[in-house]
């Protein structure tokens, strides 16, 4: 597992959307700031195992989603998830600050699942059954691909 990955999730990606202004638009896609932290929390519960989802990707698909998802390879502008309707979600937080609340007691959540249960594998629906080092890879990406669509560049990840 990458251990700068998994410490810009642990540590530094909370401190990235602090500093994200909640009225920055994006330079693609119709999420503002606040939704896109409110539809990282789900990506997270899912990956921490709260929210079970079934595989969406064709069984003849899921090698080469998950070659490109073990790649550096970055996500394109305007991906489209296989499981995310068109429009975002509406808010379910008062404020962008109680969403960043919620997303960091997730991250916490995420990391102590595994340090209790290693061999844990949880259900991504589009790169299948992921444990606790293919997980952060895809958070890692999932992670820098929202924050650039908000103007913040790699170099200032660090």
């Amino acid at each position: 597992m990458s251990l700068e990955k998994e410490n810009f999730l642990r540590n530094k990606f909370i401190g990235c959307l602090q500093r994200l202004d909640a009225t920055t638009k994006p330079l693609w896609g119709k999420m503002n700031v606040q939704q896109m932290i409110e539809h990282f929390i789900e990506v997270v519960m899912v990956a921490n195992g709260k929210i079970k989802m079934n595989i969406v990707t064709p069984a003849d698909k899921l090698p080469r989603y998950r070659e490109f998802m073990m790649s550096e390879t970055p996500f394109k502008e305007n991906t489209k998830s296989p499981v995310l309707s068109e429009e975002p979600s509406p808010l379910k937080y008062a404020t962008k600050q109680a969403a960043i609340g919620v997303l960091h007691e997730e991250l916490i959540d995420f990391f102590e699942v595994f340090d209790k249960n290693p061999s844990m594998r949880t259900t991504h629906p589009a790169f299948g059954a992921l444990d606790l080092a293919e997980n952060v890879q895809i958070m890692h990406k999932h992670a820098v691909h929202h924050l650039k669509q908000f103007g913040v560049e790699l170099y200032s990840l660090d």
